[in-house]
């Protein structure tokens, strides 16, 4: 009975005409109505026959369904496979080559590191060297500063105090003092010159006369006070040491231009040769510090175009230039 509740409307029918059918056939055979028995028993197994054959429709449509719908499953999961397989390998592609890239970036890095370290570890082995000969050359009557308070390095130091010893310069102006300014007086005490060297900082130029006195250099070398003052030159205005601290002098026969410093101003040390030329001797030494700067080489290649007489003397192994200044002196001739 529980099975017959759960008949739709269409089932239910069905098996109420079966019923029917069978009630029929089976009041015909008991009435002795055997042929008309028979025609409703044909009649039920027609109906039967006919429900087969639905029924085997049906079925054959739903296994089509079912067979189209696995098609279309397996062809998503190919899809889909062949998808991730795809990502996969392009991930997989892409990881090499940022493995690669990392490992060329690496190696790259760990060259340069090493070729620094050498480049860095021969520059300190040459400076430590210069320092030796310093010292060997010297014999400081009281303690000297560290390296680390050459206004010049020990490189170029020892190339500077090579062009006194050489060229023996009477007089040597300095542009900026410091520990550089002790090593050239000891030079100049041995040639028999004289130095006088500018600064623009009262304390640090009090600094530095107090070590020429602890050096017993007094009488071979002075520091001037030279407060920064504007000088216009080709209508710009530069701050540059106060003209009347070397009012005084005359043939110079070695600059060394270390001054003033760069965070003063830009081109800061382009008025030099422009201000000092016509202090210079007919021939003189010029040693420009930290040539290898910019604003520097801008002044230094300036100089060279518009002062006559003023040349590089080739190419210097520092961070200085060298320059050689020969006066030129024009001769008007009077007409007949």
């Amino acid at each position: 009975m529980s099975r017959l509740r759960k008949l739709n409307r269409r089932q239910a029918a069905l098996v109420a005409a079966a019923a029917v059918l069978c009630a029929a056939d089976a009041a015909c055979a008991l009435t002795g109505h055997l042929g008309l028995a028979l025609t409703v028993l044909g009649v039920f197994l027609a109906g039967v026959v006919a429900l087969m054959m639905l029924l085997a429709r049906r079925l054959t449509a739903l296994l089509a369904a079912n067979r189209a719908a696995q098609r279309d499953v397996r062809q998503v999961l190919d899809q889909t496979q062949r998808r991730l397989l795809g990502a996969v390998e392009e991930m997989l592609l892409s990881a090499g080559d940022r493995h690669r890239e990392l490992s060329d970036a690496l190696a790259a890095q760990q060259k340069a590191a090493a070729t620094g370290t050498d480049r860095l570890l021969r520059a300190q082995t040459g400076e430590i060297e210069a320092l030796v000969q310093l010292f060997q050359g010297f014999t400081p009557r009281a303690p000297m500063p560290s390296s680390g308070g050459f206004a010049l390095n020990p490189t170029d130091l020892l190339d500077l105090l090579h062009l006194i010893r050489t060229r023996e310069p009477k007089l040597v102006l300095e542009l900026g003092s410091g520990t550089s300014t002790i090593w050239i007086a000891y030079a100049l005490q041995k040639s028999g010159g004289r130095l006088v060297s500018l600064d623009h900082d009262p304390g640090y130029a009090e600094k530095t006369r107090a070590a020429l006195a602890a050096h017993g250099l007094t009488d071979v070398a002075e520091v001037r006070d030279a407060p920064l003052r504007p000088v216009v030159l080709d209508g710009r205005s530069f701050p540059w040491y106060d003209t009347e601290a070397v009012a005084d002098l005359r043939e110079v026969d070695l600059l060394l231009i270390d001054g003033p410093p760069e965070k003063t101003g830009p081109d800061a040390r382009y008025p030099a040769m422009r201000v000092l030329e016509d202090r210079l001797a007919d021939t003189a030494t010029v040693v420009f510090d930290d040539a290898h700067r910019h604003d520097e080489q801008l002044a230094l290649r300036k100089w060279v175009e518009t002062i006559e007489g003023l040349t590089e003397e080739g190419e210097a192994p520092g961070r200085h230039a060298v320059l050689s200044y020969r006066r030129i002196v024009r001769q008007l001739s009077t007409a007949q």
